[in-house]
């Protein structure tokens, strides 16, 4: 049902008279006559008696002119939430991030809280493999993610990222190269589920040197690969970024070569017609890289 019927009723009730119920809805009477006159089909009922005091409404028009009030309400308070979000004031925005963009999303998520304060913003870790999904069936509105990213997807890069390799700096030996420390101790390494681009990014890293770690141990946490490096249980092939939450004990080794970098960037469902998610892309690519 049109819902300028319904306004068409609930204005003519208010105002008791064709006249100046057309006048309030910049119409002409007869075209308010006939808007009336439909609702009435389409209701099956008569909604008001025209006499010399004007359109007073029938027994069942009393009955429907509450549930029309309150649709014509919902209906204008729905245009004034899309035009807020499309402003920016309200709504919510939903975000993921790795450990590559743990300070920068942050940062970018409090700028744009300052800028548009009537909108709420939600950001969480999650591995690069459950944003993209998350994106592509429309649950998370931007990813600071690993790039590239699978089609539809679009994306921005931002900056590259380094693969180290992170010891405990009382078991660093300066004499040993950094393929001697990776073969002569325990590598620990996300669970596959938990880091997927890292861990093939480590395999192709090995396999391009034909290492071959003594043991290899997974853990479903940067947090605790770098507090068994810390305690001395063995090293790991992390990013550089890890260096925001380093503990203490725990050394970073540049690595170079081959396999040793990748781009890190944006990522969003083009397919979806966002405004609000779109104020915060635009907002991120005027800042520029993450360093």
């Amino acid at each position: 049902m049109d819902i300028k019927l319904l306004r068409a009723f609930v204005t003519l009730a208010q105002e008791g008279t064709y006249h100046s119920a057309a006048n309030k809805l910049c119409i002409t009477q007869p075209a308010l006559s006939k808007q009336i006159q439909t609702l009435e089909h389409l209701s099956g009922v008569t909604l008001f008696q025209r006499g010399r005091h004007g359109a007073r409404l029938t027994v069942a028009g009393e009955q429907l002119l509450a549930a029309a009030s309150e649709a014509v309400e919902r209906y204008a308070d729905f245009f004034a939430d899309v035009t807020a979000i499309q402003r920016g004031d309200s709504g919510k925005l939903t975000l993921g991030f790795g450990i590559s963009s743990y300070l920068f999303a942050a940062k970018r998520v409090a700028a744009f809280r300052v800028r548009y304060p009537g909108v709420q913003v939600s950001l969480n870790d999650m591995p690069s493999a459950v944003q993209t999904q998350r994106l592509a069936e429309g649950r998370l509105q931007v990813g600071f993610v690993r790039l590239p990213v699978p089609e539809p997807l679009q994306s921005h890069s931002l900056d590259t990222e380094q693969l180290v390799l992170a010891v405990a700096a009382d078991q660093l030996l300066s004499h040993l190269e950094t393929t001697q420390v990776i073969e002569n101790h325990q590598l620990l390494q996300l669970a596959p589920q938990r880091g997927e681009g890292l861990t093939t990014q480590a395999d192709q890293f090995l396999t391009a040197r034909n290492l071959t770690p003594r043991t290899v141990s997974a853990a479903d946490d940067i947090q605790t690969l770098l507090a068994l490096v810390a305690a001395g249980d063995g090293v790991a092939l992390l990013p550089a970024s890890v260096k925001h939450i380093l503990p203490v004990g725990v050394t970073l080794l540049p690595l170079e070569g081959e396999h040793t970098q990748w781009h890190t960037g944006l990522a969003w469902n083009g397919q979806i017609k966002d405004p609000l998610r779109d104020k915060f892309l635009a907002m991120v690519m005027e800042d520029g890289q993450i360093n």
